[in-house]
């Protein structure tokens, strides 16, 4: 309990909320729902295809934990806490998706995506999204959900 304690307070000004509801509202929830309603492209076959293991468990996996982190985000409930999974998240769609792009070949189980070129550049097109969205999950944790959030009525014990 004092890890979650310890994880409310928060300096963030009360704007960080457009910051939570992109992760949340913009992102993470939308690709979680997803995984779910286009298994063949978002969901289990995608993360077949990139190469990832149990990709039938794993794909809904990460689609309920987008889910639900999203939402903890967007409601500023544990925001620090959740903002963990999905940087987990977003390290291993760099690693299995984006770095054998720029490489130009499989990385390890990681398969490359199909592409009319590899090289630095259509890597860093591809990956600015997950860079971005990686930076800002770093601001949240480090941060806090800023003053419109339940962790701060929590922290103040209300």
């Amino acid at each position: 309990m004092s890890l979650l304690r310890n994880s409310l307070p928060t300096r963030a000004s009360a704007s960080t909320i457009l910051i939570r509801l992109l992760v949340g509202l913009i992102v993470f929830v939308p690709e979680g729902l997803q995984k779910g309603i286009f298994p063949d492209i978002l969901g289990a076959g995608r993360f077949a295809r990139i190469g990832i293991p149990f990709a039938g468990a794993m794909a809904p996996f990460v689609g309920l934990v987008e889910i639900t982190c999203g939402a903890l985000i967007v409601f500023g409930l544990f925001t620090r806490l959740a903002t963990l999974p999905f940087i987990i998240v977003m390290i291993v769609a760099i690693l299995s998706t984006k770095i054998p792009m720029w490489l130009g070949h499989d990385l390890w189980i990681f398969h490359t995506p199909l592409l009319a070129r590899y090289d630095f550049w259509s890597m860093a097109h591809e990956a600015r999204l997950d860079f971005a969205m990686l930076l800002v999950l770093i601001y949240l944790l480090i941060e806090g959900a800023g003053r419109w959030l339940l962790d701060a009525m929590i922290a103040r014990g209300k």
